[in-house]
């Protein structure tokens, strides 16, 4: 079983901008939202895939994902619920790990969301002067819930 431990912060400022390494659009969507799993369809570029999640507990989640055809995609694209979601995703190494900051456009414009995966949730990381508050644990982070709660209405 495949596993994700990942944890989310809020950025302080914006510092990171100077050492972004790679960035690319996504679009993603859910075909289903529940308490115990979401099921994405997400496109980057010419690539998509199919993910499935199960419930978080803490930081760590069983984590599904297969490559799909875009075509396909992009018809799965058009059977999910609310808005798709949007962003540009920057990635930066800092030591042995990359980090990811989503910059949310259309209905979640303005959000700024760093992600850092981890082998263990004790894993010791360096935390970035530009790394704010974390939210790992605040569900309205979760992209699958900004799709019904954009950031935009909060």
């Amino acid at each position: 079983m495949a596993h994700e431990i990942e944890r989310k912060f809020l950025l302080a400022n914006d510092q990171w901008r100077a050492l972004i390494e790679d960035s690319f659009t996504l679009k993603q969507g859910y075909l289903s939202t529940t308490p115990a799993a979401t099921v994405r369809v997400r496109i980057k570029a010419d690539k998509a895939t199919l993910t499935i999640k199960s419930k978080t507990i803490g930081i760590r989640r069983s984590e599904f994902e297969y490559p799909i055809p875009s075509e396909e995609a992009h018809q799965l694209l058009a059977l999910c619920e609310g808005p798709l979601i949007q962003k540009t995703r920057h990635t930066l190494s800092i030591g042995s790990h990359t980090w990811e900051i989503d910059e949310f456009t259309g209905d979640n414009k303005g959000l700024l969301v760093a992600e850092i995966e981890l082998s263990a949730k004790d894993e010791t990381f360096t935390k970035p002067a530009w790394i704010g508050t974390e939210v790992s644990n605040d569900m309205r982070y979760y992209n699958s819930n900004l799709v019904t709660h954009p950031y935009t209405q909060w």
